[in-house]
């Protein structure tokens, strides 16, 4: 039944009018109780695909995991098709326990921001109907499959001690159709993105995710924590890159983020998709003006390096209570000591770090172009090549005249026409 959209009423009336149990611990395939949220707007041809893919989980080792072990949130916002009775008929066809809830967002309010955290929020309230204090939220796409090992892998790397998990994507058949250029494109993307992430996790490595892993943020594949989901106020409300945005709200409270390589999803390849800024968006835009930028997040090696140096030093620097006694890593990043001295104050390290991203001239971003990505991926293999061997000089900090300087951006600032990561989806 559709409803208007009000935040205070519109995520939990449906639940309790149809109340569905996850099966008692003891018979769950799972150590953790869990439910995967899936926003869907008119996905009533790719939506049996991403269904189906759930009914054949697999636990850890290998079984056929016991109906029921898991629970769906479908959030059908604004369809007008059959998205939400064809997820009603097929979790009853699949035995799986899935609560449809269907709203009507208004124009201002229809984005996947909303759509995301409405799926994701009546998931957190099903795990607190059941006193799931330690369950897990997953979420996905309507236009996505996920692995047979997608949930076991997951929560995997939260019982290692993860608070988030980000997986990495594919792209499915229909990536095949896209022009060669793409792919090619998709190529450098990749191999750059792999060399320049090495590099980060060499200078500044963490306990909780270790080498090898990936860089990829989307709500095609993430898993995170009920604690950490209330902890951080939920999934912010923005209208592009609500994954990013999370994932940036988790970095500020240190929250421990395992970007996995063995999580991984199919998504569409399409060029016509239903969320502003989503892959096809962006693929669409690529495939209309292959020399487009990169993702922002793709700098420049020089930069990249520096980048990771200084944060590895200055977590390093708070870990030892040292962050306010010595000033000499702010003059050092041009910021100036009312300014440094408020970084130091910061509630953690990733408010601080957030803080000296923001504030310093020498981390503002610089686009690249797929022009650029030869000369980068061969300076970056040099640049890993001596670090490896520990001979990385000081002089790596020297940043050429290279791409287009942008300021260092917060989530929330984020505007471009393609948000999505599609870095080497393209590959060949």
């Amino acid at each position: 039944m559709d409803r208007e959209f009000s935040e205070t009423d519109y995520l939990f009336n449906e639940i309790f009018e149809s109340p569905l149990a996850l099966p008692s611990q003891q018979c769950s395939s799972y150590r953790r109780r869990c439910v995967v949220a899936i926003p869907v707007k008119d996905e009533e041809q790719r939506l049996p695909a991403c269904l189906s893919a759930l009914a054949t989980q697999r636990d850890r080792d290998g079984r056929p995991v016991i109906p029921g072990s898991f629970g769906i949130v479908v959030f059908a916002n604004n369809c007008r098709d059959r998205s939400a009775s064809l997820a009603r008929s097929l979790g009853a066809e699949l035995s799986l326990p899935v609560r449809v809830v269907e709203a009507y967002l208004p124009p201002a309010a229809a984005h996947a921001g909303n759509a995301r955290r409405a799926a994701m929020d009546i998931s957190e309230a099903w795990l607190g109907e059941e006193n799931a204090h330690k369950g897990v939220i997953l979420t996905t796409d309507a236009d996505s499959r996920v692995s047979a090992d997608w949930i076991a892998l997951n929560l995997a790397a939260i019982d290692a001690g993860a608070d988030a998990v980000l997986g990495g994507i594919a792209l499915d058949e229909e990536g095949d159709l896209l022009p060669p250029v793409l792919h090619r494109r998709g190529e450098l993307e990749g191999a750059y993105e792999a060399l320049v992430t090495e590099i980060s996790a060499l200078l500044d490595p963490l306990e909780h995710n270790p080498w090898p892993h990936h860089a990829t943020s989307s709500g095609a594949s993430i898993a995170i924590t009920r604690e950490a989901y209330i902890r951080v106020g939920g999934l912010p409300r923005v209208p592009l890159g609500e994954d990013k945005a999370l994932i940036a709200e988790l970095l500020r409270h240190d929250g421990k983020i395992r970007f996995c390589p063995r999580v991984r999803v199919t998504t569409s390849g399409r060029l016509e998709g239903r969320a502003p800024g989503g892959v096809a968006d962006t693929l669409r835009l690529r495939s209309n003006d292959p020399d487009a930028f990169c993702d922002e997040l793709l700098e420049p090696f020089r930069i990249a390096i520096k980048r990771a140096k200084w944060r590895g030093r200055l977590r390093r620097l708070r870990c030892a209570g040292k962050l306010i006694g010595s000033g000499a890593w702010a003059r050092e990043l041009g910021i100036s000591a009312s300014d440094a001295q408020r970084i130091s104050r910061a509630p953690s390290f990733g408010a601080a770090w957030s803080a000296v991203e923001y504030e310093s001239p020498l981390f503002a971003r610089r686009l690249l172009t797929p022009a650029d990505l030869p000369d980068q991926i061969s300076g970056a293999r040099r640049a890993l090549a001596r670090l490896r061997n520990g001979s990385l000089s000081a002089g790596e900090h020297v940043e050429p005249e290279v791409g287009i300087p942008v300021r260092s951006l917060h989530w929330c600032a984020l505007a471009h026409g393609g948000d999505e990561q599609v870095r080497g989806l393209v590959a060949g």
